[in-house]
């Protein structure tokens, strides 16, 4: 017996910013994927956070709009308010 498994892929939740950019671990917190700015560093150091498909190490890193983030299996985007 054949079973056929999809993987399902969850659209990236949009987080609309008012400002030209956001740093990484701010990002973290204003889209409630972190606590605490402790947790958001922790995260970012631990190499838990990618970036447009690369993990990233800089919690100062600037995100834009089109920017996408990704964390334990959540995708976020940035987009303009």
């Amino acid at each position: 017996m054949k079973i056929k498994v999809e993987a399902h892929r969850k659209e990236p939740e949009p987080v609309p910013i008012s400002t030209e950019y956001i740093k990484l671990d701010s990002f973290l917190k204003f889209a409630n994927a972190a606590e605490s700015g402790g947790m958001a560093k922790a995260l970012i150091e631990n190499g838990e956070v990618t970036v447009n498909g690369e993990v990233c190490a800089q919690r100062g890193k600037k995100l834009r709009p089109g920017d996408r983030v990704r964390l334990h299996g959540d995708a976020y985007v940035v987009t303009e308010a």
